[in-house]
């Protein structure tokens, strides 16, 4: 499944005034980096995938809107896969894109 268009027009218009931002596509979905560093994508599987502080994943990982992202069957600290229902209202989609933003900042150019 490719990512959902809308959506990336969506978290596009978030991070219109981002300094720094690019596009790039990855894993079937649209990532989008902040000065190189990932900040979120629109994920091939329908939501979004999120990159956030390691130290914050069991916080914000609650098993229903967001789990630990998982590669080859291991979860990934830093890295959440969020329900699209999660992320249905702006606000929402705000908030969660918050998280990913604050890390992404938090990380030297690359």
């Amino acid at each position: 499944m490719a990512f959902d268009p809308e959506l990336a027009d969506r978290l596009r218009e978030i991070l219109q005034d981002e300094p720094g931002l690019t596009e790039q596509r990855m894993f079937g979905g649209l990532g989008f980096m902040l000065d190189g560093n990932m900040a979120v994508a629109a994920s091939s599987g329908g939501g979004i995938l999120l990159r956030i502080d390691p130290a914050r994943s069991g916080e914000l990982a609650d098993g229903v809107r967001a789990r630990r992202f998982e590669m080859r069957g291991r979860a990934m600290d830093g890295w959440l896969d969020v329900d699209p229902a999660a992320a249905e209202t702006d606000e929402a989609l705000r908030e969660w894109v918050a998280h990913g933003v604050a890390f992404a900042r938090s990380l030297p150019p690359k």
